[in-house]
C-alpha cells in the first residue's frame, strides 16, 4: 500500500493541492518527489549496488535532471517519460555493442547470489540457446520500453495535466505487465529459458548453503 500511494496517487494529490496556488510548472515538480523519494528509501533499504540497483540510481538521476531544467509542465512531463525510453534504447544498443546484453546483467543480479552464485551464473551463457534466449528478451524490453514512451509522450501532449498524473501510472504498470506475460510465455515454452532460472536456483542454494556452514566450521 505505501508503494502504491507514493506512485499512483501521491503525485496527483501534490499536484491537485498546490496546483492553484504555485502554478502547473511547480506543482508538477514537487509531484515527482513522492515517488522519487519512494525509490531512493527502496535503494537505502536493499543496502547493495548491483546492476539493477545502478539502474534505478540512473533512473532517478535522469528523472531529477529532467525535472531540474524546468519549462512548462507538459514538456516536465515528455522528459520524464523519456526516461524509460532512454532505457529501453540502452537495452538495443547493448545488442551490438557488448558481447553479453545488458539484460543478462540486471537477471544475473537479481538472480544469483554471492560469488559462488555469479560464477555460476556466468556458465550459464555457453548452453545451447540461452544467448538466443537473452538476445530476444532484450529486443521485446527494448522496443516494449520506447513504444510505451512514446505512448506516454503523446498522451503527456494530449492530456490535461491532472489527468495524466493519475492515469498514467496504471498505464505503465499495465505495459510492463503485458510485457512481463510475454517474457514469462516465452520462457514456458523455451528448454534454455527453463535451465537459466533451474541452475540460478541451484547454484543460490548452493551459496546459501556455504553462507550458513561456513560460520559454524570456524566456530568449532
Amino acid at each position: 500500500m505505501p508503494e502504491i500511494f507514493a506512485n499512483f496517487l501521491a503525485p496527483y494529490l501534490v499536484y491537485q493541492a498546490l496546483d492553484a496556488t504555485y502554478g502547473d510548472t511547480r506543482a508538477m515538480i514537487a509531484s515527482a518527489m513522492p515517488p522519487l523519494l519512494w525509490s531512493a528509501y527502496e535503494l537505502i533499504k536493499i543496502r547493495r549496488i548491483d546492476a539493477i540497483s545502478l539502474t534505478i540510481v540512473v533512473s532517478i538521476l535522469l528523472t531529477v535532471g529532467a525535472t531540474a531544467l524546468g519549462g512548462s509542465a507538459r514538456l516536465i512531463q515528455i522528459r520524464d517519460a523519456l526516461v524509460t525510453g532512454a532505457i529501453g534504447l540502452a537495452f538495443l544498443v547493448s545488442l551490438l555493442v557488448m558481447r553479453r546484453p545488458l539484460i543478462f546483467y540486471l537477471a544475473r543480479a537479481a538472480m544469483a547470489r554471492g560469488e559462488e552464485g555469479i560464477a555460476a551464473y556466468e556458465t550459464i551463457w555457453d548452453q545451447p540457446g540461452v544467448p538466443a534466449v537473452f538476445r530476444w528478451l532484450s529486443v521485446v524490453w527494448g522496443l516494449g520500453l520506447v513504444a510505451q514512451t512514446a505512448a506516454m509522450c503523446t498522451l503527456a501532449w494530449i492530456w490535461p495535466v491532472s489527468r495524466y498524473l493519475l492515469l498514467s501510472p496504471p498505464i505503465s504498470f499495465s505495459i510492463f505487465g503485458v510485457l512481463m506475460a510475454v517474457s514469462l510465455a516465452y520462457i514456458a515454452r523455451r528448454p534454455a529459458a527453463k535451465a537459466i532460472v533451474s541452475k540460478a536456483s541451484v547454484s543460490n542454494a548452493r551459496a546459501s548453503k556455504t553462507s550458513v556452514t561456513t560460520p559454524a566450521i570456524r566456530q568449532t
